[in-house]
């Protein structure tokens, strides 16, 4: 049927639309890998993720976890860096991997008629890589260089503190890099690494797009004959161990002409009762482009370009915080405008408009999210990895067309109280 182009079609409020999140298919592999699965799209392409316990949580050793990440790539018993990029680029595919706090990942794109001559490719990564020497003498040389120069940036320093501060320098979610740590990192340090937490490691595998229908018969053919699972995954725990100045203010670069501002407070997991409405709130405080903190700080004051507030997406833990880059001369005035937001927070309601433009926003950011499979299959991998089910995501939509006025604020005194807060200025 053709659209009427002569009328406008009807407009309807996100927050009136019922969201459905698409549900996964799933089976597990002869050694028993978990499979998720979400068949989708109109293009001939698909996505294969396989993620890995090994993350900074379960190294021993400082940053073997990245370095054993990123050099997967590096070489084979077959094929040396050169070889192994111009297989995939052959086949027009990519093959990326990220290291992160608990997991890393080893992620493939592709058309999916090539995946028969990929897979193979990714699981000889997966148990022929032999992490070269000379490899390895150029990847600690590159990223000595590029520390030396990150560390010349007050937004780069003040990223690695307020962790820092918030969880303890000996805290996988606090923990930061030196040059003295890629000067003690040894090729074994890698290869052992490589054999506990990729070759035998805890692995769960996801996958999203056009899906072949013998997708099932091709992962087990070539990952479900692997040693896989074969370790048990360690409980691993860590004490908190915050900083006792709340108050910091470093002075990075003399001749600067911008400064660097965290303001950032412990705060629980998405487990926690609070958290789904704490997120509406933080949008509301500082959230989105039109937030109290951008209308204020950016808008009206002009101290800084951009101004936003988050809690952070970990697993054990998390915290509450709010990041900015500002002038060197206005930067204290800037910190006092944060702390006046929470403020208003905590002592009027907000009004019928402001709720109603952030739950339209929440709403339409979520549709946008659930947009094609990549993007759910996306969601449900936090969800999987955060111990959560659908009824999370559902309870989360409804938290957003219900929460109140009074609840907001109620939370904001239990939780936007200053003092609870680390306050970090690095200019």
């Amino acid at each position: 049927m053709i659209p009427n182009r002569k009328s406008a079609p009807e407009i309807i409020d996100a927050v009136n639309l019922q969201l459905e999140l698409k549900p996964y298919e799933s089976f597990t592999l002869d050694n028993g890998v978990p499979v998720y699965t979400v068949n989708g799209g109109e293009q001939e392409v698909l996505m294969i993720e396989l993620v890995f316990f090994a993350g900074n949580w379960y190294e021993e050793k400082n940053i073997v976890a990245a370095t054993t990440n990123y050099m997967l790539k590096n070489g084979t018993k077959q094929k040396n860096a050169f070889a192994i990029n111009e297989h995939f680029e052959f086949y027009g595919a990519y093959l990326n991997r990220s290291c992160y706090n608990e997991t890393a990942t080893l992620t493939l794109h592709c058309l999916n008629k090539h995946l028969t001559e990929l897979l193979p490719a990714v699981a000889e990564v997966l148990t022929e890589s032999i992490f070269p020497e000379e490899e390895l003498v150029i990847y600690k040389q590159n990223q000595k260089q590029r520390l030396e120069i990150n560390l010349k940036k007050c937004d780069f320093i003040a990223n690695r503190l307020i962790d820092e501060y918030v969880y303890g320098l000996h805290h996988p979610y606090g923990k930061y890099t030196s040059t003295v740590d890629y000067e003690e990192l040894q090729r074994a340090d890698l290869v052992d690494f490589y054999k506990r937490m990729y070759t035998d490691g805890k692995c769960i595998l996801f996958a999203a797009g056009k899906l072949p229908a013998d997708l099932g018969d091709q992962l087990n053919k070539v990952f479900g004959q692997l040693p896989l699972n074969r370790n048990s995954l360690a409980d691993v725990q860590y004490n908190l161990d915050p900083a006792i100045t709340k108050k910091n203010h470093i002075i990075n670069d003399p001749e600067g002409v911008q400064g660097a501002i965290r303001i950032a407070r412990p705060f629980p997991n998405r487990h926690h009762p609070d958290f789904s409405k704490v997120q509406f709130l933080n949008n509301i405080f500082g959230g989105f482009f039109g937030s109290r903190l951008m209308t204020n700080i950016r808008e009206d004051k002009g101290y800084t370009y951009g101004i936003h507030s988050h809690l952070q997406n970990h697993i054990h833990t998390s915290a509450w915080v709010v990041s900015t880059e500002a002038g060197r001369d206005v930067c204290e005035a800037t910190v006092e405008e944060v702390y006046k937001e929470m403020a208003v927070l905590c002592k009027e309601p907000v009004g019928e408009e402001e709720l109603d433009l952030v739950r339209n926003y929440m709403i339409g950011s979520l549709i946008g999210d659930l947009d094609g499979p990549f993007q759910v299959i996306a969601r449900w991998k936090n969800y999987i990895l955060n111990g959560v089910t659908d009824a999370y995501f559902y309870s989360s939509v409804e938290t957003v067309k219900t929460v109140t006025a009074e609840e907001l604020r109620a939370l904001a005194q239990k939780y936007l109280d200053p003092m609870a807060f680390y306050e970090l200025v690095v200019v």
